[in-house]
């Protein structure tokens, strides 16, 4: 694997009124069912920082340290992003309440919502930034959650030395098949880490095909069970998984996303500018190759550019 991300290859247009205004880049890999390359563009062998792709192979840590969940919809929250709406913030706080802990243990900083709706709901009520309505809390909750159980201290449980971190470092390291390329901090303040997008791509096809009862294949199952914990009621992901059957998907910042369906294979992608507009194009565009097709990914293929409050032009996947 290369030391540095080389950049990607034009993937989608922004078409305004028959006119081309712009280009993303990016990078996006296709593996087949065996987890074989089937297709690709741009760098997919160097490292990148999947930012919150890299949950779900979090969560498998976390379980595999201890974390004592036995509900489904716990799993998948600890592997969301979720938009702090109304059902997401009152399951964090039941997590961190049923172990005696209020949100003042979480390192992730005092934010509001994410999702916009959930955030206008907030400021109307005369709220304001709490870390609870992060859209990481529920990770970073399961973090918390999971030291109490292994006996590992609370104090840094964010930083990448403490025993914690270690161990969720195995453990991407294990489902990639790569070893980590740099660490670097992520938005809420926990470690993250760079791998290929084949690595990423090969983590949730691993996922996905696991033999039922194991640990990657329960939080796989869970994030399908409850996409809407997994982002939102809008989401990308949660529509995705909703739209298309046996569909897991985990969005990432930085224009990143990560998709498998078990026997029929996987995507990994990232727009280099960071745009998410361009995210669900080129991933359309990807899981054609591997023959998927539902009307969500009709819905994505184009998303509509505006104009007088009317759709003037589209951003066209190129790939």
């Amino acid at each position: 694997m290369g030391k540095t991300y080389e950049g990607g290859v034009p993937l989608a247009q922004v078409v305004r009124s028959g006119f081309v205004e712009g280009v993303h880049r990016g990078s996006v890999v296709v593996l087949d069912a065996a987890g074989e390359p089937v297709a690709g563009a741009g760098d997919i062998t160097s490292p990148i920082f999947p930012r919150s792709s890299n949950k779900p192979m979090q969560a498998i840590g976390m379980l595999r340290a201890g974390l004592p969940l036995s509900d489904p919809a716990d799993v998948a929250l600890v592997a969301a992003s979720h938009a702090g709406e109304e059902f997401h913030v009152e399951r964090v706080t039941a997590l961190l309440r049923d172990a005696g802990l209020t949100e003042d243990a979480l390192h992730c900083p005092p934010d509001l919502p994410f999702g916009e709706a959930a955030r206008e709901a907030v400021l109307r009520a005369g709220g304001g930034p709490a870390r609870v309505l992060m859209n990481c809390s529920g990770k970073h909750a399961g973090m918390v959650r999971t030291c109490l159980a292994a006996g590992w201290p609370l104090d840094g449980y964010w930083r990448p030395e403490h025993p914690l971190q270690q161990c969720l470092t195995t453990t991407i390291e294990e489902i990639t098949g790569e070893r980590a390329a740099a660490v670097g901090v992520d938005g809420c303040g926990a470690p993250v880490l760079a791998v290929s997008l084949t690595g990423l791509a090969r983590a949730f096809l691993r996922m996905v095909s696991a033999e039922p009862g194991t640990v990657e294949r329960t939080v796989a199952d869970a994030m399908r069970a409850y996409p809407e914990l997994v982002g939102g009621t809008q989401a990308e992901d949660t529509r995705l998984m909703r739209g298309v059957p046996g569909l897991l998907a985990k969005i990432g910042a930085e224009g990143v996303i990560a998709a498998a369906i078990p026997e029929v294979g996987a995507v990994a992608l990232k727009i280099d500018d960071g745009a998410a507009r361009a995210r669900t194009p080129v991933l359309t565009s990807a899981l054609a190759r591997l023959n998927v097709r539902a009307p969500i990914l009709t819905e994505y293929a184009e998303p509509p550019l505006l104009g007088g409050g009317l759709p003037v032009g589209a951003i066209h996947p190129t790939w």
